[in-house]
């Protein structure tokens, strides 16, 4: 069973019981409610509510789990966080459905909206937990039995990468990780490692190997004090979206950085685990298409008047496209209004200033109420950039910002916004010192993320608009 399989039955089993459940609610509140409130031989048959009711309610909670993040990694579920997590969706979703269709009830006392809520979030738990519970449990067994697995490649070659590599493939249950080779850092204990997986070369060749290899997790078994080498390994693969794992050290460990998910597990530290919830990360992908698409609406009349006007400004092309590098290190074409001169870079990449004689009359007043940047909605419907992101550069400045800061490679693990943290205190960088100075905010935004923190950056990035603080 692949993962679409898996994920695709989670849905229908959801689908099925939620149309269960809603049914045995509603005959549940025609016998014990309205015949009591009343009276007589009041037939119980189908009507439109239910009909309408088998359509939208399983949507509903459709989409719940979906924000939730519950059909998400289908292969690395838990059934004790399954039940944890399918509780909290039951009662919120729960409560929305009260208010919304239950609390206009005719009922004699208050008793039976308990009741009520109490029916409802019973049957709709009892029958989406039992489907869930069963295939997390056939799934859970493969993998502990190794039916299942993860392509693993172990970066190491010493006493470290044996150990690690002997503690994983003796434990009672198997994690899932089926070793498809090691590449060393060093020639030290290499030909011992030869002797127990097959050597696939050396860090030159990381991305290669992993892609060819479809490697779905890496673990870096060298010592833990290795910091700058480490750091190489994990600059590299912060694109490919790989796990990465890293042997901890002492100071790990007392600082609490370790957390076991499964008891017989090897301890490891997770290192691309993201700082976001997966229901905000969830609420912000849904929200980026719905803001991005009533914005090009809102600002429509906006959009207009500043086609007439660059069109007026000078020959050229009203909407510039330049190639930027997203998420993972792929590149797209972001979308602004042109507010310099046509061909501003005929002698090659240059970064603006304040002073730039580049910039039009109009290009000025647009950057600074960085009305320019409206068509970068476009590049969020496209899924290329999110509303709240590091800003995306391009691959020549890329080179030189890494040179200074390596981390800046870490950007490239979300999507890039139009506004952000940085943006807001530096505005345009206009040399690389700048750009470097703009990258300490990005990088604490990628640790910190929340929707209260995307939240408050739009806030102060609309007051920066109005200001005209944005050049």
């Amino acid at each position: 069973m692949n993962k679409k399989r898996l994920r695709l039955l989670y849905i229908i089993f959801d689908l099925l019981t939620s149309q269960i459940a809603w049914t045995l609610f509603f005959f549940f509140r025609k016998i014990v409610f309205e015949q009591k409130l009343f009276g007589g031989d009041l037939r119980i048959i189908p009507d439109n509510r239910l009909l309408t009711g088998l359509i939208v309610i399983p949507v509903f909670w459709l989409i719940l789990n979906f924000i939730a993040g519950f059909y998400d990694n289908p292969f690395r579920k838990s059934r004790l966080r399954d039940f944890g997590l399918t509780f909290f969706i039951t009662l919120t979703g729960s409560i929305i459905l009260f208010f919304a269709l239950i609390l206009d009830d005719f009922i004699r006392d208050y008793s039976n909206y308990y009741l009520s809520f109490g029916v409802l979030f019973g049957l709709q738990f009892t029958l989406s937990s039992i489907p869930r519970h069963i295939l997390t449990s056939i799934t859970v067994k493969r993998i502990h039995r190794g039916k299942i697995g993860f392509n693993t490649l172990l970066i190491g070659s010493n006493g470290k990468a044996s150990d690690i590599y002997e503690k994983i493939i003796t434990q009672p249950l198997s994690s899932g990780n089926k070793f498809i080779g090691f590449i060393t850092v060093s020639e030290e204990g290499a030909d011992r490692m030869g002797s127990i997986l097959s050597n696939l070369g050396s860090l030159e060749n990381l991305n290669r190997i992993i892609e060819s290899h479809e490697v779905e997790e890496v673990i870096i078994a060298i010592e833990p004090t290795e910091t700058e080498t480490i750091g190489k390994i994990i600059y590299n693969l912060n694109n490919t979206g790989v796990i990465i794992k890293v042997i901890p050290g002492v100071y790990d460990i007392l600082m609490g950085r370790i957390k076991m998910s499964a008891i017989f597990g090897t301890p490891l530290i997770i290192l691309n685990a993201d700082s976001i919830p997966l229901w905000q990360y969830n609420i912000k992908r849904i929200t980026d298409y719905i803001n991005a698409f009533l914005s090009l609406i809102i600002l429509s009349p906006v959009s207009l008047v500043l086609t007439v006007a660059i069109k007026l400004s000078g020959k050229g092309p009203v909407i510039f496209r330049q190639e930027r590098i997203g998420l993972k290190g792929k590149p797209f074409n972001i979308y602004k209004f042109r507010s310099m001169v046509y061909n501003a870079e005929a002698n090659g990449p240059q970064l603006s200033s304040d002073s730039d004689q580049r910039v039009t009359n109009i290009g000025r007043f647009i950057r600074k109420h960085r009305l320019d940047e409206i068509p970068n909605f476009i590049n969020v419907l496209k899924g290329e950039m999110s509303i709240v992101g590091p800003r995306p550069e391009r691959q020549v400045y890329i080179d030189q910002i890494v040179k200074v800061a390596p981390s800046y490679r870490n950007l490239l693990r979300i999507k890039p916004g139009i506004t952000s943290w940085g943006q807001i205190k530096f505005g345009y960088a206009s040399n690389i010192e700048e750009m470097v100075k703009r990258l300490d905010y990005d990088l604490i935004y990628l640790e910190n993320r929340s929707l209260y923190i995307d939240f408050k950056i739009i806030i102060y990035t609309l007051l920066t608009i109005l200001r005209g603080h944005g050049i």
